[in-house]
């Protein structure tokens, strides 16, 4: 008779069901870091040997011991209905009444054009085109970082964002100023590239299956990164591979540019796609487009930038005058 194989670790378990859900490799960290955090406070029991009463009790005392903000246990409490519902096959349910951190009502930081293109005239490259992308397209600094040659369609002056938030597809503006450097930038890649430079020997790293699907994908033209890193790195499968430039580089010279601006505001990467989304309503736009561009799934997402307007008082005026 034959010794039935050994069930996977959880940690095993978990992996498996990320990568068959295709979720990016920033939410597979972030849930396993809550789910660590969340078995270490009830002294590595078994999740299952738990449920609804200890998942309450660790929110609870994120929200009253730890101080965490609103966001933050949402994400922890996202985590675990994770493990349970998708992992371990069997969902929380009601979790009761658990004390909620407080999330305070405030209106994004945005910046003036002539602040957002003084910021972006103190960037090098490839940095200062990325965040003219954010600023001029919307996108989120990894969505950004994200782009391959076969996502800009110059024809139709349309960038098509892979995979954003939410594991979601969309189009977005390409900005007509932008036309020509993403075009010299695909030029220079693609003269590289055909002449087999050793910089282009490595296969660019691709989505969960791609590689087994399409073989020949990694090393063409199309599917190359945009702003691909200068170092190299494994996939989950072990092979060698390039990745794009990674996020904290482009945010880290970012906060040297808007220090360096003296702005005197607390701006970010994240604050271009903010000064976009106001831009374009205070140009005119309908709230349903700037949806629509910004991929938001619920359009009062959008509607906070009609406060950052002031557009939410219908045109009254103070008694001052």
């Amino acid at each position: 008779m034959e010794t039935p194989a050994p069930k996977p670790r959880l940690r095993e378990q978990f992996r498996n069901v990320i990568k068959v859900n295709h979720y990016s490799i920033r939410t597979e960290k972030t849930y396993w870091y809550w789910i660590r955090y969340f078995l270490r406070y009830h002294r590595m029991r078994h999740p299952l040997e738990m449920g609804p009463n200890e998942v309450n009790e660790f929110l609870t005392w994120l929200a009253v011991s730890r101080h965490v903000a609103a966001a933050t246990q949402n994400q922890a409490l996202n985590a675990l209905v994770f493990l349970y519902s998708k992992v371990l096959d069997h969902p929380l349910g009601d979790i009761g009444d658990t004390v909620r951190a407080k999330r305070p009502a405030r209106i994004p930081t945005v910046l003036t054009h002539s602040e957002a293109t003084q910021i972006i005239g103190l960037l090098p490259e490839p940095h200062k085109l990325i965040a003219s992308l954010m600023y001029g397209s919307g996108l989120r600094v990894v969505e950004a970082c994200r782009l391959r040659v076969k996502d800009i369609d110059f024809d139709r002056q349309i960038i098509t964002v892979r995979s954003g938030k939410g594991d979601k597809d969309r189009n977005t503006l390409l900005p007509a100023p932008l036309i020509e450097p993403l075009r010299e930038r695909r030029a220079r890649i693609r003269r590289a590239w055909s002449e087999k430079d050793a910089f282009y020997k490595c296969d660019a790293s691709l989505p969960y299956a791609l590689r087994r699907k399409y073989p020949s994908a990694a090393r063409s033209l199309e599917w190359q990164w945009l702003f691909p890193a200068t170092g190299l790195c494994a996939d989950d499968e072990g092979n060698i591979v390039r990745h794009h430039l990674h996020v904290s580089a482009v945010q880290k010279v970012v906060r040297r540019a808007v220090r360096a601006a003296a702005i005197g505001k607390p701006a970010s990467c994240h604050t271009f796609r903010h000064t976009f989304a106001t831009e374009l309503l205070r140009r005119g736009s309908d709230i349903r487009t700037v949806q629509t561009l910004l991929g938001h799934t619920d359009v009062r997402t959008t509607q906070i930038y009609t406060h950052v307007l002031g557009n939410a008082f219908a045109g009254v005026q103070s008694p001052l005058g």
